[in-house]
């Protein structure tokens, strides 16, 4: 059975991050901190309230940014395809470009967590793949 944690416990690191506006746009994105040890490109596991999805790091002149959560890693990596969950969890917590969110890094590089300040969260703890089954994944996810 996997571990689980609580935001506020020992295990978990909390960042504070931002709502900002991706672009041109009005949709909500999630600025990262400098802190947070990703870089573009990265696939990453973001929980919004308490269920689990994927995001892909991107950058711009600002820093890191994540500009949706999608329901797998496929719709990730595709541009404009499936529902953007990070969007409608931003519209849902009634938050907008500017305010402050807390992220929490469960596992480092591969499983984050976002919530609103004060809120109390509990996450499933999950590994990141080995880096060698995460390369066929990958080419596998390509055709």
């Amino acid at each position: 059975m996997p571990d689980r944690v609580a935001s506020d416990g020992e295990a978990v690191t909390t960042y504070r991050a931002r709502l900002a506006r991706s672009g041109g746009t009005r949709r909500p994105c999630l600025r990262l901190p400098e802190d947070v040890a990703v870089t573009p490109g990265d696939i990453v596991r973001l929980v919004l309230d308490g269920t689990e999805y994927h995001a892909t790091v991107e950058g711009d002149a600002d820093g890191t940014v994540v500009r949706g959560a999608y329901d797998n890693r496929r719709l990730a990596r595709a541009d404009g395809e499936g529902e953007n969950r990070l969007v409608a969890w931003v519209r849902d917590t009634d938050r907008e470009a500017g305010e402050s969110v807390d992220l929490d890094e469960v596992t480092p590089g591969y499983l984050y967590g976002l919530r609103v300040p004060g809120r109390r969260a509990v996450y499933t703890v999950t590994e990141a793949p080995d880096s060698s089954l995460s390369a066929i994944a990958e080419r596998l996810d390509d055709r």
